[in-house]
């Protein structure tokens, strides 16, 4: 039996007797000669069989040649299949320089003829059949860039002697806010509720002494939003480091994080990035920009739009202003807004003691934000009364704010979307379009 060769190994072969195993991606059926496009995981390469025909004058034919060819006639797109045949390197093949003449095929599943789904198939009729749309070259793409990207980031962190933990995503009590929380019967009468973010267990390690810590791991929103940015079950990704003078230290590791990982990114999948998705990977610069929100808010003002917020925060036109701003000023695609109000921030970031603004601040890439990233409050009177503040029962946070009775570390750490950032890294208009399997208010299948 011959050993099974990937698709991308082929033009490194000589010619010679190969077997490859994918599905059928097309199939042209011409009167002497059969094309049939195989792909696999890691590309296509182009079947050719002369056709065998049975005779009209009722002459003997070669009965194995005459039911390869039958059987090729009968393919349908999807059909999954292994091969064998004579591979032959010919410059003059477009797809990749060399076919395969068909010797044997043995189907290992053959596929309904009829797809449901077409190029031009709505989104949500596309996440019906996920596994269908994720077939195309297109879309494989996406999470290669994906395994890379992450790859990239625990690798920025190892090296840097962080610690990678898995916290729990069933807990007690909310970990940010009573709001957006899924709830679930837990034993005995009790109720759980899904982690909305890692914030509480992070917090947990720098008190434990563990120093820097990163997980890339689920956390879950109730919120009913049906935006492009939005999902019910998103994939974050988070960072936490001991020993801080304020936000900025904060920021300056995630912009060598972003630095390092797009450049990883760039070097392995630019060209096909280009290709297949018209975009020019761009390794951003560091420092990128910062913007005090006030400022932010009066240079959106002066570009000619006033955001109708109330609250004193951006809106999405008021992000995408801000990050024209920065692209026109810096030539940069992030900028880093920071500065909030307390009003608009978790109980848990730390305030200036001058301003009596948080030491805290968003992260915009190409006008979208993909972080909250902040200096933590490690001083369990104030953590309290900031808590109090935002009409929280101290009581309910008692898990909480026991990890900094025993002694806590200044501290700080961010969560970023996962998805988010291959959406605009890919120039793609949704995150449904970059989320293996997206979950939102009206998805929860397949």
């Amino acid at each position: 039996m011959s050993q099974r060769v990937l698709v991308n190994q082929l033009q490194g072969l000589p010619d010679g007797t190969v077997s490859v195993s994918g599905w059928v991606e097309t199939v042209r059926d011409q009167k002497k000669v059969q094309f049939v496009i195989l792909r696999d995981e890691t590309g296509a390469v182009q079947l050719v069989n002369p056709a065998t025909r049975p005779p009209e004058d009722g002459t003997e034919q070669d009965a194995a040649a005459l039911a390869l060819t039958e059987t090729i006639s009968g393919l349908a797109t999807g059909t999954f299949l292994t091969v064998t045949g004579e591979l032959k390197h010919d410059e003059r093949v477009k797809l990749g320089g060399v076919e395969i003449k068909l010797a044997t095929l043995d189907i290992a599943a053959a596929a309904n003829p009829e797809t449901p789904i077409a190029a031009d198939s709505s989104v949500d009729k596309r996440m019906d059949w996920r596994f269908l749309d994720l077939r195309q070259r297109r879309n494989n793409l996406i999470f290669r860039v994906q395994t890379t990207l992450e790859h990239a980031m625990r690798t920025y962190w190892i090296e840097r002697d962080y610690i990678e933990i898995h916290s729990p995503k069933l807990m007690a009590s909310p970990s940010e806010s009573n709001a957006e929380l899924f709830s679930l019967d837990y034993f005995e009468d009790k109720t759980a509720y899904l982690a909305q973010s890692p914030q509480f267990f992070k917090q947990m390690a720098q008190s434990a002494g563990f120093g820097k810590i990163f997980e890339i791991a689920p956390a879950f929103r109730a919120d009913p939003s049906f935006t492009s940015r939005h999902a019910t079950e998103f994939t974050s990704i988070d960072a936490e480091i001991s020993w801080i003078d304020s936000h900025e230290d904060v920021a300056r590791m995630q912009e060598e994080l972003l630095q390092f990982a797009f450049q990883a990114v760039k070097d392995k999948h630019g060209a096909e990035i280009e290709e297949l998705f018209g975009v020019e990977v761009q390794v951003p610069a560091i420092p990128f920009p910062r913007v005090p929100l006030a400022e932010a808010l009066e240079i959106v003002k002066a570009r000619g739009y006033e955001v109708p917020r109330t609250d004193g925060d951006l809106d999405p036109e008021g992000e995408r202003q801000i990050a024209a701003w920065a692209q026109d000023t810096f030539g940069h695609q992030f900028v880093f807004v920071t500065d909030y109000h307390p009003q608009i921030r978790a109980f848990y970031h730390m305030r200036d003691e001058e301003t009596g603004l948080t030491k805290s601040y968003d992260l915009l890439f190409n006008g979208v934000e993909i972080t909250t990233g902040a200096q933590r409050e490690h001083r369990v009177d104030i953590l309290i009364e900031q808590a109090k503040e935002k009409g929280l029962d101290p009581e309910h946070l008692d898990f909480y704010l026991d990890f900094f009775r025993f002694g806590a570390p200044p501290h700080g750490g961010f969560g970023m979307g996962l998805a988010r950032v291959l959406m605009l890294l890919l120039g793609e208009s949704s995150i449904r379009e970059v989320t293996y399997l997206f979950r939102g208010p009206t998805r929860l299948a397949p």
